[in-house]
C-alpha cells in the first residue's frame, strides 16, 4: 500500500511537471521578442513606429538566433562534431550567440574580435568559457593579422573546429527568415509597411526582407550604416569602393567588404548616420523611451528619423534594435567617453565660469581677521572664501562655517587670525569636469570647488553656481 501510494504521488508529480511551461534549456528562449511603442523619440514622425526589442534574447542581442542556426546546420551537415571546437571573428554578440550554443551543446569556442570593441563584450565571452583573440581594427580584411584572417587560420590549424563564418553562412539569413520576419509579421497583423535595421553581416535585413517581400513586396525596407563603411556606395552604384573606408566606432554594423549574406534586391533604401548621432540616440533611447540599447540601436533610429519625410500618416514601421547597452557602459554612456569624443555636450566647470562673465576670485590670507573676512564676503557678495598662501590653496572659510564657530563658542571670533579658524581646503578639480560630477562634491560641508585655468589663476564654483547652471 505504501509503495502504491509513492507510485500514485509520483504519476501526479510527473504530470504536473509536463504540464508546466518549462523549457529544456536556455537556447529554447530565443526569439518571441516583443514589439513595443516608440512614443516620445518619433512624436514628431506622421505614423506610428514599432520597436522589435531583441535584447530579450538570452545572449542580449539578435544574433542569438543566426548563432543557434548556425551550429544547428553545421550539426546536420556533419561539419561540427561532438567535442570540436567553434570559431568565429565577432564584435561581441555573435560570439555570445554561439558561446551559449556551445555551453549548452558542449563545444569549445575560440573568438577573435577586433580591439574597437568594449571590454564588457570581451569580458562577457570570457565568463561563457571562450578564448577571445583581440585584433587591430585598422588593417585590410586580408591582412594576416586582421580578426577576419586569424580566424581563417585557426580554424585550419585546429582539428575538429568550426569556422561559423557569420558574414558568408547562409544560415545567418536562414534564421531571420525563419523567425525575425515571421514574428514581425504575425505581431503586426500583416500591417507592417516599412522595417529599419542597422546592418552589418547582411543577415538580419536580408532575411528578414525576404519573408516580408514574400508576404507583401511593397513593404519598404530601409537599411542604416555608418559613415566609413562602404556598404551604402555598393548598393548604391554596385562599386566596390575602398575609398569609402575608414575606420569608424560604431560597433558591430557597417563593412569594409561585401558579405555573402547580402541581397541588395530586397533593400529598397541605404542610410548613412555619423558616430556621434548614433551615440546620441542611443542614450536619448534610453532616456526617452526607458530602452536601454546599444550603438547599432542608435543608429537605427538615427537613420529613420533622417528618413522621416519619406513616411505616411498610415505606414506602421518596424526598427530592429538589436542589443541591450551594458554592452557599453565603458562607451556610449560615460561622459567621458562621449566627451572626449566631442560626442556629448556636456557643461563643465570651465562653462560655468565662462557663463558668468569675468570675475576675479576673491581669496583671503591666513594672516588676515575673521572680521576682515566678514567685511569682504559682504563687499562682493560671497559666502565662500579660498584661502591662499603663496598663491596656493591651503584652506577655506564659509560663511556658514564661521557663524556655527560664533554660535558653539558664544564668542566675538572677529579679532582672531583666519588661520586659526581655518576649514579644509576645497577639491581641485580640472576645467573640463562636467557638472554632474562637481554637483556631488559640493555638499552641506563643502561650498565649493577650485579649478587652474591654463593661466594658472584659480577660479571657483558654488553650490548657488551649480543650482543655477542645472536650472538653466
Amino acid at each position: 500500500m505504501r509503495g502504491a501510494n509513492v507510485k500514485y504521488l509520483y504519476v501526479i508529480f510527473t504530470s504536473e511537471i509536463i504540464g508546466m511551461d518549462i523549457k529544456n534549456n536556455i537556447l529554447e528562449t530565443i526569439g518571441n521578442t516583443p514589439l513595443i511603442r516608440l512614443n516620445k523619440l518619433t512624436k514628431d514622425l506622421p505614423c506610428t513606429v514599432l520597436a522589435k526589442v531583441e535584447y530579450f534574447n538570452p545572449g542580449n542581442s539578435i544574433k542569438d538566433r543566426m548563432a543557434l542556426k548556425m551550429v544547428e546546420v553545421a550539426e546536420q551537415e556533419g561539419r561540427l562534431k561532438p567535442g570540436g571546437t567553434i570559431i568565429e571573428c565577432t564584435s561581441g554578440n555573435t560570439g555570445m550567440g554561439l558561446a551559449l550554443a556551445a555551453v549548452v551543446k558542449g563545444y569549445k569556442c575560440i573568438f577573435t574580435t577586433t580591439d574597437k570593441q568594449s571590454k564588457e563584450k570581451i569580458d562577457i565571452l570570457k565568463a561563457l568559457g571562450a578564448e577571445v583573440i583581440v585584433c587591430p581594427t585598422n588593417v585590410e580584411p586580408e591582412d594576416p593579422h586582421s580578426y577576419y584572417s586569424v580566424a581563417r587560420r585557426l580554424a585550419k590549424e585546429i582539428p575538429n573546429s568550426f569556422h561559423a563564418n557569420q558574414y558568408d553562412n547562409l544560415a545567418n539569413r536562414q534564421a531571420h527568415y525563419e523567425t525575425t520576419g515571421p514574428e514581425i509579421w504575425r505581431q503586426t497583423d500583416g500591417k507592417v509597411t516599412h522595417l529599419v535595421v542597422a546592418t552589418g553581416t547582411g543577415g538580419t535585413v536580408t532575411g528578414t526582407a525576404m519573408f516580408l517581400k514574400e508576404k507583401n513586396p511593397k513593404i519598404q525596407v530601409w537599411a542604416m550604416d555608418p559613415y566609413g563603411s562602404l556598404l551604402t556606395k555598393y548598393f548604391r552604384t554596385g562599386e566596390v569602393d575602398m575609398n569609402e573606408v575608414h575606420p569608424y566606432i560604431s560597433e558591430g554594423i557597417g563593412e569594409d567588404f561585401v558579405p555573402g549574406n547580402y541581397n541588395m534586391k530586397y533593400v529598397d533604401v541605404f542610410q548613412q548616420v555619423t558616430d556621434k548621432d548614433a551615440a546620441i540616440m542611443a542614450r536619448r533611447i534610453a532616456k526617452e523611451e526607458g530602452l536601454f540599447c546599444g550603438y547599432s540601436a542608435g543608429t537605427a533610429v538615427q537613420g529613420l528619423l533622417q528618413l522621416k519625410d519619406l513616411l505616411k500618416k498610415d505606414d506602421l514601421v518596424v526598427v530592429i534594435l538589436h542589443d541591450h547597452g551594458s554592452r557599453y557602459v565603458g562607451k556610449v554612456y560615460n561622459d567621458q567617453w562621449m566627451m572626449e569624443r566631442g560626442f556629448l555636450d556636456v557643461k563643465t566647470f570651465k562653462d560655468i565660469i565662462s557663463g558668468r562673465g569675468a570675475k576675479r576670485l576673491i581669496t583671503a590670507d591666513p594672516d588676515q581677521t575673521v572680521g576682515e573676512a566678514f567685511e569682504l564676503m559682504q563687499k562682493y557678495n560671497v559666502e565662500n572664501l579660498p584661502v591662499l598662501q603663496q598663491g596656493e590653496p591651503i584652506g577655506a572659510i564659509s560663511e556658514s562655517g564661521l557663524f556655527a564657530r560664533m554660535m558653539s563658542n558664544g564668542q566675538d571670533i572677529k579679532g582672531k587670525k583666519i588661520a586659526e579658524v581655518l576649514e579644509k581646503p576645497y577639491p581641485i578639480v580640472s576645467f573640463d569636469t562636467p557638472l554632474e560630477r562637481l554637483s556631488t562634491l559640493i555638499t552641506r560641508e563643502n561650498g565649493a570647488v577650485l579649478a587652474k585655468d591654463d593661466s594658472g589663476n584659480y577660479h571657483i564654483v558654488t553650490k548657488y553656481d551649480v543650482i543655477h547652471a542645472l536650472g538653466s
